[in-house]
């Protein structure tokens, strides 16, 4: 599979330059040149993988997963360094040579598409968790993110932003390409796909779901005893993001009404253009 760099719209130059294009799907710089080692990556059966477009809910659903599939403590959780645990795949630390050698069973990150993940999972090696998010939601957080990482120094409108969104010309490439990927493959036996209102909504479901497909036997009062912990996870998670909100960034109502007006636009030019 061959790269090549993504075209560069006029503004803002700096932003767009970061990205560069890989099979149709606009990636991260850290990303290149590696496409191929990452298809070529050797899986194991004991492997968990947590995949996810990104500000998809990722944090919380690692601690999640890490706490099921570990019987960690919440406490114990808060306290460490929960990345270095689970690594992304894709990132430039700790690398993939590192993450290869990891004991087992390893738990793995990414945010890459279902097709572009190493190949042995598309033939059921490991076990893959999805999770997808509601686009209006995940998309008030992916710019929040973008403004506040120094490498994207994103200073855009957010309307501008938006339309990034929904042309693909974001980090990952299409939000709704990526969800259908995995949409589509939910019924194979090694991939569990959720949805992160569920953290919120239904997280005893959730956690019981979590729980049978990574194979931990648990009787009524244990399964019990682990929703209570994860809805802890949820609370401190909850708090920890309200923290982090910068309030001249973040207008919920009016930016949400900003997407749907763009998605409205986007679909009358759609309609003009036949």
């Amino acid at each position: 599979m061959a790269e090549s760099e993504a075209e560069t719209p006029s503004t803002p130059i700096e932003f767009e330059s970061k990205y560069f294009e890989f099979d149709g799907v606009r990636l991260p710089p850290f990303c290149r040149g590696k496409m191929d080692d990452i298809a070529n990556f050797s899986l194991r059966s004991s492997d968990i993988w947590i995949v996810t477009y990104p500000k998809s809910g990722t944090s919380l659903l690692q601690e999640v997963v890490y706490l099921v599939s570990q019987g960690a403590d919440p406490d114990e959780i808060g306290l460490m360094n929960i990345d270095e645990q689970l690594p992304v795949l894709e990132y430039p630390q700790p690398g993939l040579d590192i993450i290869q050698e990891l004991t087992s069973p390893r738990l793995i990150k990414s945010h890459l598409p279902y097709r572009f993940l190493p190949a042995a999972m598309h033939h059921g090696e490991a076990k893959v968790i999805y999770m997808a998010r509601n686009p209006k939601d995940l998309v008030v957080s992916y710019y929040q993110f973008h403004r506040s990482l120094r490498t994207m120094s994103y200073r855009g409108t957010f309307q501008e932003f938006c339309r990034r969104f929904m042309h693909d010309k974001l980090g990952y490439g299409s939000w709704f390409d990526h969800v259908q990927e995995f949409w589509e493959h939910r019924m194979d036996s090694n991939v569990l796909f959720l949805k992160y209102e569920d953290m919120y909504k239904d997280l005893g479901t959730l956690v019981e779901k979590l729980a049978g497909f990574l194979g931990v036997s648990c009787d009524k009062v244990q399964l019990e005893g682990l929703v209570e912990s994860c809805n802890q996870l949820v609370e401190q998670c909850c708090s920890s993001e309200a923290l982090t909100v910068e309030p001249r960034v973040l207008h919920l109502p009016s930016q949400i009404l900003i997407l749907s007006r763009v998605i409205e636009e986007d679909r009358v030019e759609g309609v003009e253009h036949r």
